[in-house]
């Protein structure tokens, strides 16, 4: 009885431990898609994503999130979901916001990315993770990016992402009612963290344009998003590291 007690108790030691350790896993990635935005916005914390929401111009500004290799895969089908309103906010936009508008409900967080919980994928498609996007853009370059994050996910078992729009000037085209105008945004960006023995970063700026867009030309380092969105990505990192990684723009790397 005793050698049996103490097997329990070591089982038991084992799965506390294991618990911690998928705790402090969880805080650390939740840290890392953390983002640091000066505009006015509403944070929507959801099942597998962040979302940092302008009421104002009625798009998120900034959607975060981290892909790893078993979120990759999934039975959950997007055919199953329908574009909702979230009604966490005043005044949500709806799908028929869009109609006629010319452009597609492009998602930031990607239903690809959470065929793996049903929860996941469905609130992908509440409008709060949705932007104005161009059509071409949607259906191929930014869905050519998708999928190439799956590949970097499955290639080193987790990595964070932050993508949202670029807004350049003070004026921008608009879509929608009168009283319902969604901003369209001038262009989008990503930005990809990996950490582990050999971190690295990457950023890319996509026009929101039919035209084919080169994804070597659409590289750009995370400063230079940083700079041009006014937000701060990554700022978890130790500092050095978070300064290194975040100049860099090479895809060699990756």
């Amino acid at each position: 009885m005793k050698r049996i007690s103490l097997l329990l108790a070591a089982v038991m030691l084992l799965c506390l431990q294991s618990c911690g350790q998928r705790v402090e896993q969880q805080e650390k990635s939740s840290d890392l898609v953390d983002v640091r935005l000066h505009q006015d916005v509403t944070p929507l914390q959801r099942y597998a994503y962040k979302a940092w929401y302008s009421e104002t111009l009625r798009i998120p500004l900034a959607v975060s999130w981290y892909l790893t290799k078993e979120h990759t895969y999934g039975k959950s089908q997007r055919k199953n979901f329908s574009f909702t309103p979230d009604n966490d906010i005043s005044n949500p936009v709806t799908t028929f916001d869009y109609m006629q508008s010319g452009y597609d409900r492009g998602h930031m967080c990607p239903a690809g990315d959470n065929k793996w919980n049903r929860t996941a994928q469905e609130q992908t498609f509440l409008m709060t993770n949705i932007c104005p996007q161009n059509h071409n853009l949607n259906k191929n370059d930014w869905n050519d990016l998708e999928q190439l994050c799956r590949t970097w996910a499955r290639r080193y078992d987790r990595i964070y992402i932050v993508c949202g729009p670029v807004l350049r000037g003070l004026s921008h085209k608009t879509i929608g009612q009168r009283s319902r105008r969604i901003t369209v945004p001038e262009a989008f960006y990503k930005v990809v963290l990996r950490t582990g023995k050999h971190p690295a970063a990457i950023g890319f700026i996509y026009e929101n344009v039919g035209s084919k867009q080169p994804m070597r030309q659409a590289v750009c380092s995370v400063d230079e998003i940083e700079q041009l969105t006014g937000i701060d990505f990554f700022s978890a990192l130790d500092d050095d590291i978070e300064n290194r990684i975040e100049a860099k723009s090479d895809l060699s790397d990756w």
